[in-house]
């Protein structure tokens, strides 16, 4: 058996929102990519409806249909009594003359097993004298029980659905017949797989446009009302019960439309205080007009509903009841072999997601699971992952952002659009002698900043990189970079503290000055005693030559 729903994984995005649709959490993450659980699933459809991506895809039967076509058998069409909702009024004469273009032998309604559905129901009330029954025309409601409430099986009516009745009814009158089914749901290709070869393939009302835009052909609209067609009102919240006689005076009839209400209701059921009562069930809301195969641009409830009441007569269908062990229809206990982690596995997997104590849990659901006890759950059972929980990721990057701004020696200030400080750290407090961040927090730049360079670089765009400033106000210097971002609009001011730096090459210049001047006043000095040297030297000099001149003359005399 091969699954009814596909994944195109390059289009999964990650963002979890099938498993917050999926009433079952049926999906498991991995590698960053969804991945239906078939053994799980239910086949609701709600992730086909809900993917932003086109990520989920039903199997397409058509080219298994245009194979039967081909086979020489009498192909015959059970169309769903929803198709006038969904083609926009067009009866089931406009119907059958359009599918008739594409080599279908004939086109029946549904709706005439419909009618041999609601009449074995109400043959189980009057004469079986059970407690509680709950219709199983819904394939997936009847999955949702033999997969998650195994003790409300007897509940579920042991009768097949009205697709199957009308197959096996088309195949008794017509030789040699093939059936197709076509209609709004997901799960009715996995009844047809599941259930015998009453239904030799189904076709959703998207697979059957689809084709017959490629064909060229054109459904025509317009209907004529037939009195005896109540089982019309079939694929509307209700309209089981629109077509039953609800007489017995012991009996409650409730309609339940809505995979929650539905599991609501079993819950209750569960609680065993329910009795007496028939439940039609329809995991759609609305019921099949509401199917997530019914194609998006034509749900309209409040008109499709108007056009079932308008086509539905208000008698049966004139049809031969075939008898109840035809439709009989065994639902069995499905196992999901779930294993349940222990109370102290659960604790240690929320405590890695940094929940410790109850408080810590959110319960936000942005993971996609309702409480992060069943997100824990799930990682236990390897459908999900740690890194799924987005608060826990935001508290673990804010973290480690917040761990690097706290212990950079550089100041860091960041504007908002209207230059209020946003966030400053403690460098850059102790640069500017703030004492508490709140006290500066949501206030204007300019309570501890020249706004000026912040407004240009908000009105240029253009940041300002390792500029060298003395901020008066706090006799510092600071090499500043001023950026802006763009998409935040954010302003990121980052200073060094350049003070030390400053003040050591000051040191140095003036040592350098003083240095320069006493060597300017040891060469003063020294020049002048070699000008006096040079002074007392001539004038020994002059001197000795006089004494000696004087020597001489007296030797000369004598």
């Amino acid at each position: 058996m091969r699954s009814c729903l596909t994944l195109k994984k390059s289009n999964c995005k990650n963002c979890y929102k099938c498993i917050r649709y999926c009433p079952v959490k049926s999906i498991r993450f991995s590698g960053n990519q969804a991945h239906i659980i078939e053994q799980e699933c239910i086949l609701c459809g709600q992730c086909v409806v809900v993917c932003p991506q086109d990520a989920k895809q039903i199997v397409d039967e058509s080219e298994k249909v245009r194979v039967l076509l081909q086979s020489g058998s009498p192909v015959v069409v059970s169309l769903a009594p929803s198709f006038i909702a969904n083609y926009d009024g067009a009866g089931i004469e406009q119907m059958r003359d359009a599918l008739k273009k594409l080599g279908f032998y004939d086109v029946e309604e549904t709706a005439v097993g419909a009618t041999h559905v609601k009449r074995e129901y109400e043959r189980i009330l009057k004469e079986e004298n059970r407690d509680v029954v709950i219709s199983s025309c819904c394939h997936s409601v009847n999955l949702l029980i033999q997969k998650y409430f195994p003790d409300l099986l007897p509940m579920l009516a042991d009768v097949i659905s009205p697709m199957q009745a009308h197959c096996a009814d088309i195949k008794r009158r017509i030789h040699d017949a093939k059936t197709v089914f076509i209609g709004p749901c997901v799960s009715k290709k996995d009844e047809a797989q599941h259930y015998g070869d009453t239904v030799d393939a189904v076709l959703t009302f998207e697979e059957l446009s689809v084709w017959l835009k490629e064909e060229n052909i054109e459904i025509e609209r317009g209907f004529s009302a037939d009195e005896n067609s109540r089982a019309r009102f079939f694929p509307t919240a209700g309209g089981i019960l629109k077509t039953m006689d609800c007489d017995l005076p012991d009996y409650t009839y409730i309609a339940i439309d809505g995979i929650e209400k539905c599991i609501s209701v079993l819950r209750e059921l569960e609680k065993g205080s329910i009795h007496k009562c028939f439940i039609e069930m329809s995991a759609c809301k609305g019921s099949c007009i509401g199917g997530p195969v019914m194609e998006n641009a034509r749900y309209t409830p409040v008109e499709d509903q108007m056009l079932i009441a308008r086509y539905a007569g208000s008698k049966d269908y004139d049809v031969e009841q075939p008898d109840k062990l035809y439709m009989k229809k065994q639902f069995t206990l499905i196992d999901l072999g779930h294993a349940q982690p222990t109370e102290p596995e659960i604790h240690q997997i929320l405590a890695q997601m940094g929940k410790f104590d109850t408080s810590d849990e959110l319960n936000c659901g942005s993971c996609g699971y309702n409480t992060c006890r069943e997100k824990a759950i799930a990682i236990y059972q390897g459908k999900a992952d740690i890194s799924m929980c987005l608060p826990f990721l935001k508290d673990k990057a804010e973290s480690f952002s917040d761990t690097i701004v706290k212990n950079t020696p550089n100041g860091i200030i960041v504007l908002n659009d209207s230059l209020e400080v946003q966030q400053i750290n403690s460098a850059a407090m102790e640069m500017m002698n703030i004492r508490y961040a709140s006290d500066v927090l949501g206030d204007q730049v300019v309570r501890i900043l020249d706004p000026k360079i912040f407004i240009d670089v908000q009105r240029t765009g253009k940041g300002v990189y390792n500029e060298r400033i003395f901020l008066t106000e706090y006799q510092r210097y600071a090499e500043r970079t001023i950026v802006l971002d763009r998409e935040s609009k954010m302003l990121i001011c980052i200073m060094r503290d350049v003070t030390d730096e400053e003040n050591a090459r000051s040191k140095k210049e003036e040592i350098s000055r003083n240095t320069i001047e006493v060597a300017d006043k040891v060469i003063e000095k020294q020049m002048r005693i070699v000008q006096e040297i040079a002074s007392l030297l001539g004038e020994t000099t002059a001197e000795t030559k006089i004494a000696l001149s004087k020597l001489k003359e007296s030797m000369q005399d004598e």
